[in-house]
């Protein structure tokens, strides 16, 4: 099972990327989203 993963990490590392930077921003704009009522 460990060489499967590591296999698929292997094979998509730059999709990896991309998701990983794509949940960066949702939680940026999710952060920025609950605190804006505040801030008004």
């Amino acid at each position: 099972m460990t060489q499967e993963i590591k296999s698929v990490i292997a094979r998509s590392r730059d999709t990896i990327l991309a998701d990983a930077l794509g949940v960066v921003a949702l939680m940026v704009m999710l952060f920025v989203g609950l605190s804006l009522p505040a801030m008004i």
